[in-house]
């Protein structure tokens, strides 16, 4: 009697994995006009803001001024947004588009890769423009760092997180490239603007203000604001965050068609 061997079916490891991230950066790193706006556009914030706001201390802050407290927020929040909203989707819209994921699917390297390495440059791409705004702000305005940087740090992660949630939701329903680009500018304008971008929310009518709070960009702005006065930021709006980035991920991978 003879006896079959069967053998499992090869798997990627990380070594393809690295392969594809490294791929993905320098389809990154040509794409000129989608760095220009996460890179240049904060600072562009900052120098508007930076002279006006950076002079007078903001009473019982501890030496804070308004653009600690403020400006820095916003400028971080626009950086991820822009990554996140506009971006990130917009790649995942055209590789869709163009047959790479559902050529993905008939190989071993399964589709949900390319998202993994996607997510890994974009992340790579965020920490860029967050050390540019960073450099900036304190070399050209004096900025100084929040009471507790170590929370910050986790205030910025998991607001990343939020933003790319929404993003994968704006990916999933974008049927091609430039209605992916349009929809991520919609939405990170309209999140921006009830999340403070374009001047205080105090302006803005109450329903809509409130709104604001829970969407990924006023949470991530109010949050940030109380660690930088050395707060603890809003229980509600931290958990507003974890449910974009969780929410938003797995509706975003429900509805997205590979």
């Amino acid at each position: 009697m003879s006896t079959v061997t069967t053998t499992a079916p090869w798997r990627p490891g990380l070594r393809a994995l690295a392969t594809l991230v490294r791929a993905e950066a320098r389809m990154v790193a040509r794409d000129t006009a989608g760095l220009v706006l996460p890179l240049t556009m904060p600072v562009l914030i900052l120098v508007m803001n930076g002279a006006a706001a950076s002079g007078e201390e903001l009473p019982g802050a501890g030496g804070l001024t308004p653009f600690d407290v403020y400006v820095v927020p916003i400028v971080f929040a626009v950086v991820m947004g822009t990554i996140g909203v506009i971006n990130m989707p917009s790649f995942l819209a055209a590789y869709r588009r163009s047959g790479v994921l559902k050529r993905l699917s008939a190989t071993p390297l399964r589709p949900s890769s390319i998202l993994v390495a996607q997510v890994t440059v974009s992340a790579a791409q965020t920490i860029v423009g967050l050390a540019i705004a960073w450099v900036v702000a304190v070399f050209g305005f004096g900025a100084q760092l929040p009471r507790s940087a170590w929370l910050a740090a986790g205030v910025l992660v998991l607001a990343a997180a939020a933003m790319y949630g929404l993003g994968a939701i704006v990916a999933a329903v974008a049927p091609t490239p430039n209605s992916s680009v349009a929809i991520g500018l919609v939405t990170f304008f309209a999140i921006g603007a009830t999340g403070g971008m374009f001047g205080g929310v105090a302006s803005l009518p109450e329903p809509i203000a409130r709104v604001g709070e829970y969407l990924p960009f006023g949470a991530a702005t109010s949050a940030l604001e109380a660690v930088w006065l050395g707060d603890s930021p809003n229980v509600a709006g931290l958990l507003a965050l974890a449910a974009w980035a969780l929410g938003g991920l797995a509706v975003g991978a429900r509805v997205f068609r590979w």
